[in-house]
């Protein structure tokens, strides 16, 4: 039976004949290939009533959360400062409750950069609204480089999920995020840093595979091994 992994969508406003703004659900293309090409099935699903919830999850053998807006930081119980982005609390909402029931159904969730932050706020952690608030992060955090190339590299925590995964303990990788992890979740391991400190890859303590990355691994897919791994490997995990 063919593998089905569910990709959290988002909603774009979109100003088509000003002032109508048209909602649009949808997803980055990057993770539907991605998926595609190693042989699972996609699934989009989109920002609706949190009721389907349940009958979304029952229909899927793993979770992908991806990325877009930032968390709204009244989510980690903080007003929100002046650098921090644009938020869609209504997907906050949807997603954090997308994430209990799959874990409450025993399927895997990998994040990606936003589903990372939303993994580790659901849980109880916080985050950084902006990197200029974390005085650590010294490294390009929102790169200037086209998304296929990385522009700094990842320690990996020896015995990780993550560094079994990609066979090594230091790995290449892209970076356009803003938001950083400030607090780890209770029941999470920080299994991924840069040089400057910054949690990049977290893992959730137990046997069931919940981990988030703050790259981006769908925009190097096709140019990077190491990407091919990680969507192989959560695909492996999700037929389990």
């Amino acid at each position: 039976m063919t593998t089905v992994i569910g990709i959290s969508g988002s909603v774009l406003l979109d100003p088509i004949y000003s002032p109508v703004i048209i909602k649009r659900s949808y997803v980055n293309e990057q993770y539907v290939e991605a998926i595609a090409q190693e042989g699972a099935v996609p699934f989009i699903i989109p920002v609706t009533d949190p009721s389907y919830i349940p009958a979304f999850i029952a229909r899927i053998d793993g979770l992908l959360l991806s990325g877009g807006y930032d968390v709204n930081p009244y989510e980690y119980g903080e007003e929100t400062l002046s650098r921090a982005g644009e938020s869609y609390p209504e997907r906050d909402f949807f997603e954090k409750a997308l994430l209990l029931e799959a874990v409450a159904q025993g399927k895997p969730v990998l994040g990606v950069c936003r589903g990372a932050q939303v993994i580790n706020v659901t849980y109880g952690g916080s985050l950084y609204q902006d990197v200029s608030y974390a005085s650590h992060a010294k490294l390009q955090h929102l790169q200037a480089t086209d998304g296929a190339f990385p522009v700094h590299d990842v320690k990996l925590t020896k015995d990780s999920c993550f560094a079994k995964i990609f066979d090594k303990e230091v790995i290449g990788v892209n970076s356009f995020h803003h938001q950083l992890i400030k607090e780890l979740a209770p029941g999470f391991k920080a299994t991924g840093k840069t040089s400057d400190g910054v949690i990049e890859a977290l893992e959730k303590e137990g046997d069931l595979f919940v981990a988030g990355v703050q790259w981006h691994p769908e925009q190097m897919y096709h140019q990077n091994d190491d990407m091919k791994r990680l969507f192989r490997a959560f695909i492996e995990y999700s037929t389990l």
